[in-house]
């Protein structure tokens, strides 16, 4: 009697997985750009759905819940802030480069008007930062995350002889911040590439400094 061959596995169920998981990305990807326009705290599975042209028992397939919904979106708005800041930073073979690639990639992703209302996360911290909570603590967990990247590369670039030993990292990485915090407020308002260009001149100035 012939073997029977073994089922094939189904690749429409593939199919549908991946389907959920673009529709999934393409919600949170308008989420996050409401969140810089109308505040995360506004976000609301019955605002997102009017966006996105969906009934919001169908949001529900994808959030069970408000908090839930707002930490995915900081959740993908950090995928994207990684493609754009942190991925083209990584090949950087010095502290210095990395340090100088970090910063010219973060002024890219707010001159490139990624979101509508500037850099995602210095936008809606601001919005939390008096509202304790799980939003509050991952948005806090980025921004340390970010600044202890700058610092590291500062103590890297020290150590390689490329920035006096003198400096204070956390002093540098801060001042190095301010300017960027900055150039995304007075671009998200102008929508003038000046003050990106002030910050990049700002930032070569006290890294030229720094070197002694």
């Amino acid at each position: 009697m012939a073997k029977k061959s073994a089922t094939p596995e189904r690749p429409p169920a593939r199919r549908r997985r991946s389907d959920g998981e673009r529709s999934r990305a393409a919600i949170l990807d308008e989420a996050a750009r409401l969140s810089t326009v109308e505040g995360i705290s506004g976000l609301s599975l019955s605002r997102l759905a009017d966006a996105v042209g969906m009934s919001k028992s169908g949001l529900f397939a994808h959030f069970g819940s408000k908090e839930e919904l707002q930490l995915a979106t900081v959740e993908r708005a950090n995928a994207i802030f990684d493609e754009q800041v942190l991925d083209p930073a990584a090949q950087a073979s010095t502290g210095l480069e990395r340090l100088r690639a970090l910063l010219d990639a973060y002024l890219n992703y707010v001159e490139a008007g990624t979101f509508p209302g500037g850099c995602f996360f210095a936008t809606v911290l601001v919005e939390v930062s008096m509202q304790p909570g799980a939003v509050r603590d991952r948005l806090l967990a980025f921004l340390q995350d970010w600044l202890g990247r700058l610092e590291a590369a500062v103590r890297d670039a020290q150590r390689e002889g490329e920035i006096d030993k003198k400096e204070d990292p956390g002093q540098l990485a801060f001042e190095l911040e301010s300017a960027l915090l900055l150039a995304n407020t007075q671009f998200t308002v102008a929508q003038s590439s000046e003050p990106i260009e002030r910050a990049r001149r700002s930032i070569d100035r006290r890294l030229k400094e720094a070197a002694g």
